[in-house]
């Protein structure tokens, strides 16, 4: 991080991280006064890195309550996931025709990685770095970074609903499914594997919502 970047995008990625992570959950109120104290400087800056949050889906403001970080319903996330699937697919199904051997070789390189990996947080990134190299080839700027914003905020909304690790295994055998199509440039193959296994997040989703309606139920009936 350089020493000349403004004050406001340090506040950006700090919050942002801790928001992805879980530290600051869905519903907290974010209080600009305690953050400027926190950095030193004015409101101004804090504003900045609250706007920035807020237009990236991580923040939202409430007239005369101030900021918040954000939360979803349950409907939203999955409209969230319909949303990834119609972006990625785009972007698989354009990439595929300019894969080389060498996009392939850096794919196969992140899986690599990602099968020797025992921390959770770290398969997330190397997730996205896999999912990335796929689409770049697609050569759509904006679509990409669509790509990126959405796959990051589902990723901070859904760590409040599935509690739980689903583990690697499951995931990485889809990913290995839908390298070898890529590959092959088998693109309906691939394409069609990669919406299941972005639904496949949505019936883990389901289910843990399910677990925790069953469970208050439960609780409520004592």
């Amino acid at each position: 991080m350089s020493d000349a970047e403004p004050i406001s995008l340090k506040i950006v990625r700090a919050l942002r991280h801790d928001i992805l992570n879980g530290v600051l959950p869905p519903g907290l109120q974010i209080r600009q006064e305690a953050l400027a104290d926190q950095y030193g400087v004015s409101r101004v800056p804090v504003r900045e890195a609250l706007r920035q949050l807020e237009a990236e889906g991580l923040v939202a403001s409430e007239l005369h309550r101030g900021a918040f970080v954000s939360s979803r319903s349950l409907d939203e996330l999955e409209e969230m996931l319909d949303i990834r699937i119609a972006l990625e697919s785009r972007a698989l199904k354009l990439a595929i025709p300019n894969m080389t051997p060498a996009v392939i070789s850096q794919a196969e390189s992140v899986l690599a990685r990602y099968d020797g990996s025992e921390n959770p947080e770290e398969w997330r990134d190397l997730n996205m770095s896999f999912h990335m190299t796929l689409y770049r080839p697609c050569g759509r700027s904006r679509l990409l970074k669509m790509i990126e914003d959405a796959v990051l905020v589902n990723h901070q909304f859904l760590r409040t609903y599935i509690s739980v690790t689903v583990g690697r295994a499951g995931p990485q055998a889809d990913h290995h499914r839908i390298l070898q199509a890529c590959a092959a440039q088998d693109a309906k193959r691939a394409v069609r594997l990669l919406e299941a296994h972005i639904e496949k997040t949505r019936a883990v989703l389901r289910r843990k919502q399910q677990e925790k309606t069953s469970q208050a139920a439960r609780e409520r009936s004592f």
